[in-house]
């Protein structure tokens, strides 16, 4: 499917204010809590470390060719029901929890945050990953949650911390290299965070001589590196939402994020806003260890019936309020 063809099957999806925040203090309140509430809880164990001699999956999938990479998304195997020898593995080990490891965000509001009320883990997508882990192993609390911050989730991946990462992480040609994706299950675009009453209008020159915050290792911050308009990209962070704690506190005068990200930021704080139209087209996938294809498979038989029955019904519940009405999930596409 060409992207002219998808644009007629899909409109995208137009980015409004979120409601229901009413102060700023509140806003700073929740940003801190969210950031400094500790991971484990009751039933969610810590991980021990990697064995290094433990085999991952079959032989590596298939590699892709760099100059052939214009639709990265589509780059994923064929779904399958199997049960392969990669999931086989998670359910019969013993060095570490025989459940389903995953790498999550536990600060993105309305994707992956703990509910400061409850302290339950809460979002997008920790709906989908209760979902993959409800087929994958019979339980949808058959999970291990594990933080990961923004710049470590291909290491994490890479060296066996984790079974897989949902954590609003975009699929590029330069990732395809170094992990194995789902097919895309959520549509996004890089986009500008800013004050009210900021002079900043967007991705354009009124960037120039401006202060922007971007997550390192972030498709944010590759936007910005091959195109900055002139603003100083000189700050990097760890994880995302600590762009807007530095926005917050008047160290930068711009975050470049995922639109999607920006709005739940938004939603945080009445005091920053939007501007600007998403400046790319870029697609979240579920991200797995490049030698595991059988389980990239299988995550995406998941996802054909995820789309049928779930995602809507989340994207309502954690999205609609700040996105609007749904556009639906991507179309499904696979690698020939």
């Amino acid at each position: 499917m060409n992207r002219s063809d998808r644009e007629r099957r899909r409109p995208r999806a137009r980015l409004r204010g979120w409601g229901g925040v009413t102060a700023m203090a509140a806003a700073c309140t929740l940003t801190a809590t969210l950031a400094l509430l500790p991971l484990q809880r009751v039933g969610e164990a810590t991980l021990g470390t990697h064995d290094e001699g433990t085999p991952r999956g079959p032989a590596a999938a298939e590699p892709v060719r760099a100059e052939a990479c214009e639709r990265p998304e589509e780059s994923t195997a064929r779904p399958s029901p199997a049960e392969g020898p990669t999931l086989k593995r998670i359910k019969s080990r013993t060095d570490k929890p025989r459940k389903l490891i995953v790498g999550i965000d536990q600060n993105s509001y309305r994707w992956g945050y703990r509910d400061p009320a409850t302290g339950s883990l809460e979002g997008f997508d920790i709906d989908l990953v209760r979902a993959i882990a409800a087929e994958l192993m019979g339980d949808p609390e058959a999970v291990v949650f594990r933080a990961i911050p923004t710049n470590r989730r291909v290491q994490a991946i890479d060296s066996g911390e984790v079974d897989m990462v949902v954590r609003t992480m975009t699929i590029t040609c330069d990732r395809i290299k170094e992990v194995a994706f789902s097919t895309a299950y959520f549509e996004t675009g890089q986009q500008l965070l800013v004050p009210n009453g900021s002079g900043i209008t967007g991705h354009d020159p009124s960037l120039r001589g401006r202060k922007v915050c971007a997550a390192a290792g972030s498709t944010a911050l590759s936007e910005l590196e091959a195109q900055s308009h002139g603003a100083d990209i000189s700050t990097t962070v760890p994880n995302q939402l600590d762009c807007l704690v530095r926005l917050q506190l008047g160290e930068v005068d711009a975050v470049v994020t995922d639109s999607a990200l920006a709005a739940g930021q938004a939603a945080q704080d009445p005091m920053v806003k939007l501007v600007g139209e998403p400046f790319t087209e870029e697609f979240y996938g579920v991200a797995m260890h490049k030698d595991a294809k059988d389980l990239v498979a299988r995550v995406n038989q998941v996802l054909v019936e995820y789309r049928e029955d779930g995602w809507e019904q989340s994207y309502d519940t954690w999205l609609k309020a700040g996105l609007g009405k749904s556009p639906g999930p991507p179309p499904a596409t696979y690698r020939d």
